[in-house]
């Protein structure tokens, strides 16, 4: 196993519910999440994942545009890629640290 600690910051209450609001303000999902990414925000893959799916479910509800919605579920998909990609490195970075 890697001996290397990760940072990870999870938003708390109070952003999430600002991103809500630039939603429901008419903001266009690509400029909030690039907001979020640009604050410094470093949050886990899952956490990432679990909060754009239940955004997905908030913007169905709320009846938001098919443009933005697709938008999301292509973030969704980008972040299962990077999943795959760092468990994979994982995987061979602990397969090699195994054999030495």
């Amino acid at each position: 196993m890697s001996d290397v600690k990760r940072k990870r910051n999870v938003l708390n209450v109070k952003p999430k519910l600002e991103i809500l609001q630039k939603l429901d303000n008419g903001e266009y999902a690509n400029t909030v999440t690039e907001d979020v990414l640009n604050e410094g925000n470093a949050i886990s893959h899952s956490v990432a994942l679990q909060s754009v799916e239940t955004l997905l479910d908030y913007m169905g509800q709320r009846g938001f545009d098919y443009g933005d919605i697709t938008a999301v579920r292509k973030i969704c998909v980008d972040i299962r890629q990077d999943m795959n990609k760092e468990q994979k490195q994982r995987h061979t970075t602990d397969f090699l640290s195994s054999k030495c």
